[in-house]
C-alpha cells in the first residue's frame, strides 16, 4: 500500500502597526467610515509617486532579524497587475525577485518534538480595498480605507506534514510579531497550499484560508 503524507506550506499576511500607508501618508486607522482615508497616491491618479514608508521597512528588518534571515541591503518592488473592483490601481506594488527579507526559521515544538520551519522569503506588499455586499441590495460597495496598508507576507518551505504542525506554525508566527510589536491586529488571512504526496507523485492543491485568530 502506498503511504501518503501531506505536505504545507504557508504564506501569511502580517498587517503593520504603523500610523501611515505603506507609500502615502494615509492613515492606517481602523473604523472610520468608508473611503475617508484614501488618497490620491492611494487610488494612483495621474502624476502621483508612491514614497516608502521607513516604518514599514525597519518593522520587515526587525522580523527578518528575529528569524535569523538575511536582510537585503538592496530590495526591489514590481507591479502584480490583476483586475478585481477594489484594486482601483489595477496593480499591486509588492516585491518578488529581491525582497528586503531572504531566508529565515521557525521553531515548533520543543524536546524531541521539535522542529525547523524554514522560511523562504518575507517581502513587502500593500493591500487591496475591500468589497462591501451588506444593505446594498442588489449592488457592492468599495471601501478604499484599507487600500495600500503595509503588508508583511511570509512564505514558508512546504516542511509542514501535518495540520497540528501547520497550526503551532501559525501561532509561533502570531505570538512573535506581536512579540516585536510589529502586528497591527491578527493575522488575518493566510493562503496555503498542501498536497498529498507518494513517493512517486506530486501535486500541488492550493487554498486560501482567512480569518485566522
Amino acid at each position: 500500500m502506498t503511504h501518503w503524507e501531506s505536505v504545507i506550506g504557508l504564506e501569511v499576511h502580517v498587517q503593520l502597526q504603523t500610523q501611515s500607508k505603506i507609500f502615502s501618508g494615509a492613515s492606517t486607522h481602523y473604523g472610520p467610515d468608508p473611503n475617508t482615508q484614501a488618497c490620491a497616491v492611494d487610488i494612483a491618479l495621474p502624476g502621483i509617486l508612491p514614497v516608502m514608508n521607513r516604518t514599514a521597512v525597519q518593522m520587515a528588518a526587525t522580523f527578518g532579524l528575529a528569524t535569523g534571515a538575511t536582510i537585503n541591503h538592496r530590495s526591489v518592488f514590481a507591479r502584480k497587475n490583476y483586475f478585481y473592483p477594489d484594486l482601483p490601481k489595477g496593480y499591486q506594488i509588492s516585491q518578488y525577485e529581491i525582497p528586503i527579507v531572504s531566508g529565515g526559521k521557525i521553531n515548533i515544538g520543543e524536546g524531541d518534538t521539535l522542529k525547523q520551519i524554514r522560511i523562504t522569503r518575507a517581502h513587502l506588499e500593500e493591500d487591496a480595498g475591500k468589497s462591501l455586499h451588506d444593505g446594498l441590495g442588489e449592488m457592492s460597495g468599495i471601501d478604499l480605507n484599507r487600500a495600500g496598508t503595509p503588508l508583511l507576507e511570509v512564505v514558508s518551505e512546504p516542511d509542514m506534514r501535518s495540520p497540528a504542525e501547520a497550526i503551532a506554525y501559525l501561532r509561533k508566527i502570531h505570538s512573535l510579531v506581536r512579540y516585536l510589536k510589529i502586528l497591527m491586529a491578527t493575522c488575518r488571512r493566510a493562503h496555503s497550499a498542501a498536497t498529498p504526496t507518494s513517493p512517486s507523485e506530486l501535486k500541488v492543491i492550493q487554498n486560501s484560508v482567512y480569518g485566522l485568530n
